[in-house]
């Protein structure tokens, strides 16, 4: 019988065929979804309502893989949640096989190469990257270092127009209570060197133009990375006179996303100078005040995006003096709600209520330009559920065929597993 480590949530589990390989899995209980090049078996599953990724490997990979993910998730750090570890697999004729980790698939999240599916522009690529890099600074201030950074193991979620990333490889991490600069340049370096070799695999596959600068976007990755940094830890002087300063720092911190958990101050002998330096412990600002207002847990640039419409909603209502929260119940229940509602059953699986809503406004603005009048939002609504949405991929379920990851697979000669 095969042991299970931390129980999976639905018992249901346990009647899944743990007894054959991986790879020989039959076609009812696993589901077409497209998957990253893996240095082992990895297959989803479908099981009471629920996706799952499976991935076989050895004993010690398997146990110290679960291990980190829960320490991320602990951490709240961006990366695919552990369910558990299946160990002691036999065949019926009691031959050994390798253990199984379970993680929860990513509602609504893209592997890289679905993203590519078909030729994509270069901001898509620098996007992409950005994500990547804001995903590598979130880790190395938890004190992760990553040890084989790469697009391969990163899923991306779209964010108003953006990418989020989550990590879903933590098999090579190491988690430490900080990180040296060598370590953090270390890991830059191999997400460099890994992220420069996909993109020749994508160009080499026909899915970047040939004209794109591939060395460029690799680069983008080290200097995102590096200013990123920079502004949530570098320390600051100024006069006393300049405290001005110091809040500016607080607010440039909290537009990338991130939370001060503590300053430490330092003055000169004379009581002049004063030294911050910032200790950033936390992202998510947007979309933990979002949370708080209105119980919308969503990504940050659309808690971003959605915060920004509730001010102006706040203002056009002539609610400034108004309490807060009150204001944004008003805002979910009048404004985000109603057009949520509107969108039919069979469209609902596209996106995400807060991308759905976002790209809304988006096509407001467009249909207002055009118009050369502000566009009432219900309508902006109509023709984008008319227009748009329709013209979408379904993400949560209906990701890219099999096909196309095959068609790349062929004209590039690496595998898909």
């Amino acid at each position: 019988m095969p042991r299970f480590v931390s129980v999976p949530a639905d018992p249901g589990l346990l009647r899944l065929p743990w007894h054959l390989p991986l790879e020989r899995w039959p076609q009812e209980h696993t589901v077409a979804l497209p998957r990253g090049i893996s240095r082992h078996v990895v297959r989803f599953i479908r099981w009471g309502g629920h996706i799952y990724a499976v991935k076989e490997a050895e004993e010690r990979y398997v146990l110290r893989e679960s291990r980190l993910l829960r320490d991320l998730e602990r951490l709240d750090v961006p990366a695919v949640e552990p369910v558990g570890v299946v160990l002691d697999r036999a065949t019926a004729d009691g031959e050994p096989l390798q253990p199984i980790l379970l993680t929860r698939h990513l509602s609504f999240s893209l592997p890289y190469r679905a993203v590519f599916s078909r030729a994509a522009r270069p901001d898509t690529v620098v996007r992409l990257v950005d994500a990547l890099a804001a995903l590598l600074v979130r880790l190395h201030l938890a004190g992760f270092f990553w040890g084989d950074c790469s697009l391969s193991n990163t899923l991306f979620r779209r964010d108003a127009g953006a990418f989020a990333a989550y990590l879903v490889d933590a098999e090579t991490g190491e988690l430490h209570d900080e990180l040296s600069p060598g370590q953090r340049a270390h890991d830059l370096e191999l997400a460099h060197t890994n992220i420069f070799g996909e993109l020749l695999d994508l160009q080499a596959g026909g899915f970047l133009s040939d004209d794109i600068e591939l060395l460029e976007l690799a680069d983008t990755v080290v200097k995102r990375y590096e200013s990123l940094w920079e502004e949530l830890t570098a320390p600051e002087e100024f006069d006393t006179d300049e405290l001005y300063r110091l809040e500016h720092r607080i607010q440039r911190l909290n537009a990338l996303g991130f939370d001060v958990a503590e300053l430490d101050i330092h003055t000169d002998i004379d009581g002049r100078h004063i030294r911050i330096q910032p200790k950033v412990v936390d992202a998510g600002h947007h979309s933990r005040r979002l949370l708080r207002l209105t119980g919308l847990d969503v990504e940050e640039n659309q808690a971003r995006r959605l915060l920004n419409d509730l001010d102006v909603f706040r203002a056009a209502t002539d609610q400034q003096n108004e309490d807060e929260e009150i204001v944004a119940h008003q805002w979910l229940t009048e404004v985000f709600e109603p057009v949520v509602r509107m969108v039919p059953d069979e469209l609902r699986g596209r996106l995400e209520p807060a991308e759905i809503f976002h790209e809304v406004l988006e096509h407001r603005w467009y249909l207002s330009e055009r118009a050369g009048r502000e566009v009432p939002l219900v309508d902006a609504a109509r023709a984008y559920l008319t227009d748009v949405l329709p013209n979408r991929p379904d993400e949560r379920e209906r990701l890219p065929t099999a096909d196309d990851l095959s068609a790349l697979s062929e004209r590039t000669g690496s595998g898909v597993q």
